[in-house]
């Protein structure tokens, strides 16, 4: 084990962050040794790095040192692959020559050009997958063999069946795949691009493992669907006093990139009923469009119960809620903060649903907490989520749009209404959050599948002769 060192290359992005800084803290109570690598567009911004015996940091310059703004994406992609590429080189021949080698290589989603690198230099690799294995499975078939069943199909009543997947409409598709089926304005070339070169890669290895952010309760099909990769369920990714108990003060990710609003907002949440609060959270980076912001706010006012909003900044620095016409109705009803610990939120007893963009992030922590979901997503991997959250897992309710594509007020009532209700369906979704958060909890265990078979991928390639 003293000899087991693995060179951790991650996303400078919030959604990579969070999971990776777990894994890697799994990784060492494991008994290896890790090295996280990203670009000081992130590390510059973190508050403080988490202090873990065992886990050393090795930032290298993405060329957007000082930040980024959402416009910039895809010549952030083409900096962070050459200048990225450069310095892990660089870190993997120096540590080789050192007497210190890494023993593998472990890279997250859309950074196969990391994999590249090391295979150059002998170093061995394994993907770690960020999102659900479903959305991995979505994203090799349509660059095999089902690529055409994909880019055919349209309408709202046309879907595609493929192995391990449950049957997709255009809107249930991860919008990297048709950039015109997003709720923001970015560019999305370099990630279309990404993922293929992530599949190339994926099917250039002989036997390759993938370790994925999910567990086999919830993905069991999924995670055996492509015969060709074996898909290894470790999550899920989230703090352990949320989920086996085995260190309490595990507490909290430790990467954040945005200050935390003051605590006042847990003082506030003490200070409600049992499941009465919505919370309200649309993730870390994609600002969602004014007009969604608008009907969200005027549908919160029409339902009466209290909520806790995290509304960003935009990227401009402008305060959203100044723009939304019903804003102190909504001060009298609610709480809205710029930045919150989630995981902890989601813990709260007062909070009774979440509505949510659905991050895997967010969805697997309000899984682990036993929240049930309002689905709002927005763009990337969060519309096959939505369609997952509410579909097969029965754990939420996915808004609908209207002919214009707008999701309208009175819908987001009738979804938090019935999600918040007392009947029929909102006692269902409550029994089916109960039962994935016990789920969770079990895979995560020292019996439990996702330790098991991490603990399996260290004996076999980490740490084996």
């Amino acid at each position: 084990m003293d000899d087991c060192h693995v060179l951790l290359v991650i996303f400078p992005g919030q959604g990579h962050i969070n999971p990776s800084l777990q894994f890697a803290k799994r990784l060492v109570n494991l008994g290896a040794k890790v090295t996280l690598s990203t670009g000081f567009s992130a590390m510059n911004r973190m508050s403080s790095r988490p202090e873990i015996q065992g886990l050393d940091f090795a930032p290298f310059s993405d060329g957007y040192d000082a930040g980024l703004e959402p416009a910039d994406l895809n010549d952030f992609w083409a900096s962070i692959k050459t200048r990225g590429s450069d310095a892990v080189a660089k870190l993997i021949t120096a540590k080789k020559e050192e007497g210190r080698p890494f023993t593998r290589l472990i890279y997250t989603t859309v950074m196969s050009w990391a994999g590249v690198v090391a295979r150059g230099l002998h170093v061995p690799v394994t993907l770690l997958w960020i999102q659900p294995a479903t959305v991995l499975d979505i994203y090799y078939h349509y660059f095999t063999e089902y690529g055409d069943l994909f880019r055919n199909c349209s309408g709202k009543n046309r879907v595609v069946e493929v192995p391990g997947v449950p049957p997709l409409g255009v809107r249930d598709f991860p919008s990297f795949l048709f950039s015109t089926e997003t709720n923001v304005n970015y560019d999305l070339d370099w990630a279309i691009e990404a993922m293929g070169d992530q599949i190339e890669e994926i099917n250039g290895e002989e036997n390759p493992k993938v370790l994925v952010n999910t567990f086999d309760a919830l993905e069991f099909d999924a995670l055996r669907a492509i015969k060709k990769v074996r898909m290894v369920g470790i999550g899920p990714l989230i703090p352990s006093a949320y989920l086996d108990g085995k260190d309490p003060s595990d507490t909290a990710f430790g990467g954040d990139l945005r200050q935390n609003s003051s605590n006042d907002y847990v003082e506030w949440l003490d200070s409600q009923p049992k499941s009465s609060v919505v919370y309200l959270a649309f993730g870390s980076y994609a600002d969602a469009p004014n007009t969604m912001l608008e009907e969200i706010a005027q549908g919160l006012v029409k339902t009466k119960v209290p909520f806790l909003w995290v509304l960003r900044e935009t990227s401009k620095g402008e305060k959203p809620e100044e723009k939304l016409r019903c804003k102190e109705e909504l001060e009298e009803q609610g709480k809205i903060v710029r930045w919150c610990a989630q995981v902890e939120v989601l813990q709260h007893p007062s909070i009774g649903c979440f509505l949510t963009h659905c991050g895997w992030n967010s969805t697997l922590e309000s899984l682990a907490s036993g929240v049930p979901l309002v689905a709002c997503p927005l763009w990337n991997d969060q519309f096959s989520n939505a369609k997952l959250i509410q579909d097969v897992w029965k754990l939420g309710m996915r808004v609908s749009a209207n002919e214009e594509g707008v999701v309208e007020a009175d819908e987001y009532k009738r979804c938090i209404e019935c999600v918040m209700g007392g009947g029929e369906k909102g006692e269902e979704l409550r029994k089916n959050a109960k039962k994935w958060k016990e789920l969770a909890k079990g895979a995560m265990k020292e019996d439990g599948s996702s330790y098991l078979n991490l603990k399996a991928y260290m004996d076999e390639m980490l740490c084996s002769p």
